[in-house]
């Protein structure tokens, strides 16, 4: 599903170079469960922004569904990105002027799903994750376990073949985590491809394998000891 070859990332002030990424070779494939760990500053949200095709301004190649996303044009990218992935963040980034309602229907008023549909599709989502009876409450109104399953049922929304989770449960108690992470092996068990980063070793025992950066360079790769 996804391949990197020789991806680098680096920024350049006042004539001194700062690489994020040097040489990241990496393969996922379809239906995998993949974590991503290492200490701040090593690169990790940088790797996600760019397998999310958030961020263009990089060197090498990237396959996405063998589309060579290294010679898309922007707006062939962002077409991509709408058909393909999902992205859940630490900070939840729902929309606080919407109801959560609302705050589902966006991703699909992007890509030009009928009214009748999109309506079907919100409710039958609000149904499969226990949120009907807050459908009508802002963000504000939601605790932060809450305001994360629905940016977890808004990524989901539109049947991403990808998902990308930066920090998912980082501002979450346990016991929240804990659903969040179940919710997305569930995912994947269904057939849904995870990419998470954390720092939490109980997370990324719900992935297949995790890999390790360090300064921008993959260190180690292995074989999580899978929940469940």
């Amino acid at each position: 599903m996804i391949q990197l070859r020789n991806v680098e990332k680096c920024y350049t002030a006042g004539g001194q170079t700062t690489w994020v990424l040097r040489r990241i070779n990496l393969e996922i494939r379809e239906g995998e469960f993949v974590t991503i760990m290492g200490p701040s500053g090593a690169g990790k949200s940088t790797l996600l922004s760019i397998l999310g095709l958030l961020d263009a301004a990089w060197a090498g190649e990237y396959y996405l569904l063998d589309q060579p996303v290294h010679r898309l044009k922007p707006k062939e990218r962002n077409e991509l990105n709408k058909r393909t992935i999902g992205f859940v963040f630490q900070s939840y980034h729902l929309l606080d002027s919407m109801t959560v309602y609302e705050n589902l229907d966006v991703p699909l008023s992007y890509r030009n799903i009928p009214r009748a549909q999109r309506v079907s599709m919100v409710c039958d989502t609000l149904d499969r994750f226990h949120i009907v009876g807050k459908k009508d409450l802002f963000p504000n109104q939601l605790s932060g376990g809450q305001q994360q399953l629905v940016a977890v049922a808004r990524a989901v929304i539109a049947n991403p073949k990808l998902i990308l989770a930066d920090e998912p449960t980082g501002n979450l108690h346990s016991q929240q985590g804990k659903e969040i992470m179940e919710l997305f092996k569930k995912l994947n068990d269904e057939g849904t491809t995870i990419v998470q980063v954390t720092h939490s070793e109980a997370n990324a025992a719900y992935g297949h394998r995790t890999i390790q950066l360090k300064d921008g360079w993959i260190v180690s790769e292995e074989k999580a000891a899978r929940v469940g």
